[in-house]
């Protein structure tokens, strides 16, 4: 006969075998769904844009955000981490992103929002870059699940245009 130690070893070792199938099989099925959100920022006003004395550009914005999450949200979704960012190019970078505004999403009865705020986070650019530059206002979301893989998309609000005079 086995004994009570080996018994035991065999049922854990049963149990999280089991475990571990559940998790996959629960993040394999999130790969089935397929989220389809709509989303909005529009910047009402600038309420500076200023040269600070160091020479870099800062602006404050005030914004319009109001978006549908819901259908990223899975019985599997934990949270979701939403956040609003500034895109554009310069001489130096292909790519700059400042984050605006962000926010923590943990239901899908609070996915559907609509907030009228000002730029939580400074939207500073080392230099004057800023004078007259296109920028892509892009809502971020990352899905946290309950078990499995992070997701994480976005949608691009381009074609906003910063003024060419500082205010």
């Amino acid at each position: 006969m086995h004994s009570f130690g080996y018994r035991v070893n065999a049922l854990v070792t049963f149990a999280v075998t089991i475990l571990a199938m559940l998790c996959a099989m629960a993040s394999l099925s999130d790969n089935l769904n397929v989220p389809s959100p709509t989303a909005e920022v529009e910047v009402l006003n600038i309420n500076w844009f200023q040269r600070q004395p160091n020479g870099n550009d800062e602006v404050s914005l005030t914004m319009n955000i109001s978006a549908n999450l819901q259908t990223v949200f899975t019985w599997n979704t934990k949270q979701v981490f939403v956040f609003v960012a500034a895109e554009y190019e310069t001489p130096q970078n292909s790519l700059n992103q400042v984050s605006l505004w962000d926010g923590i999403i943990l239901s899908k009865d609070s996915a559907t929002f609509s907030i009228h705020t000002t730029n939580k986070y400074r939207f500073i650019d080392q230099g004057s870059n800023l004078r007259g530059k296109d920028v892509n206002l892009t809502l971020h979301w990352h899905v946290m699940p309950k078990t499995g893989k992070m997701f994480a998309d976005r949608i691009v609000m381009a074609g906003y245009r910063l003024p060419e005079e500082y205010r």
